[in-house]
């Protein structure tokens, strides 16, 4: 089902099938599975400035067979780089590392900021600096118009955030990628994200390490129906809710298997949608409490928009 899309609200298409990159990084592994996944049929590669393996998924690229326009390259800029003065060099280091001349969707990694001398993946709270969300936002805006990037959008950001943002902006976020997967199905954010015209991409789809989706009761007897896999189950899940995926894969087999959906009935749609856990398997809280609000809004009050 690679040529299944979803239109954004700028009128860009993104393949709903999506290869994720984070945590993939052994040497000369990540480069095969890029090369393979495009020889399969992926189009849509999901990358980060913060996963730190931009440079071996852009020599790879530069080695597939397959035009330019036709690919969906998306990456997202570090949380040490939220400063309007910061965000066009941040672009520019991205597609430096991924040898691209443009994107066709750069996203807000995260609704927070941390010192430009601070490291993104390990911070203290004394890091946290509260820089107007507006502000960045406002200078990505700004970027569409030089052609470095066709499509802007967020990742991670919660339903009190977008509310408080949508009505300042000029270009409404084309994208919200948050996780999504049967134990945490994110009903109520997607549905305000729809309405207001903004795409989700789930990531971490099949759950993964604590939060074991893949072996689930039912999943597994839904797959077996199907004669499927748990994956495609929950891979079928999210696409049926209008949702695009980018489940990680570095084996052959299970990156073929991850294209093709089973269809579920309209029965089985209702039945995992009463296996939600809330479950997260990727929370900021858990290491820096000072970004409780991110995912908990009851908790915590939101950073100034």
């Amino acid at each position: 089902m690679t040529d299944l899309t979803i239109k954004l609200n700028n009128g860009e298409l993104m393949p709903a099938i999506g290869l994720g990159t984070w945590r993939a990084n052994e040497s000369g592994l990540l480069a095969q599975t890029i090369k393979t996944a495009i020889g399969l049929g992926y189009r849509h590669i999901d990358c980060a400035k913060l996963y730190g393996n931009q440079e071996e998924i852009g020599k790879a690229l530069k080695e597939v067979d397959v035009p330019r326009k036709d690919l969906f390259i998306v990456s997202k800029f570090e949380e040490n780089r939220h400063r309007p003065e910061l965000v066009a060099g941040a672009l520019d280091e991205i597609l430096n590392e991924l040898q691209l001349e443009y994107l066709d969707l750069l996203l807000m990694h995260w609704p927070y900021a941390i010192k430009p001398e601070a490291n993104a993946m390990s911070f203290a709270s004394s890091d946290i600096e509260n820089v107007p969300i507006m502000d960045t936002w406002r200078a990505m805006e700004d970027l569409v118009s030089t052609g470095k990037v066709r499509s802007i959008g967020v990742s991670n950001f919660n339903q009190t955030i977008l509310e408080k943002m949508i009505p300042q902006c000029r270009i409404v976020p084309a994208v919200n990628q948050v996780e999504i997967h049967p134990y945490l199905q994110a009903k109520e954010l997607v549905k305000f994200c729809k309405k207001n015209g903004i795409a989700v991409t789930g990531y971490c789809p099949l759950g993964g390490r604590r939060v074991n989706v893949m072996n689930d009761n039912f999943i597994k007897h839904v797959a077996e129906a199907h004669i499927g896999t748990p994956a495609q189950v929950a891979l079928s899940w999210a696409l049926a809710r209008g949702i695009a995926v980018i489940p990680k894969s570095t084996n052959e087999i299970r990156l073929k298997q991850n294209l093709h959906q089973v269809t579920l009935t309209s029965d089985e749609m209702r039945m995992i949608g009463k296996i939600e856990r809330h479950e997260r398997k990727v929370d900021p809280a858990s290491d820096n409490e000072e970004l409780e609000w991110v995912f908990h809004e009851d908790k915590m009050e939101c950073p100034v928009i």
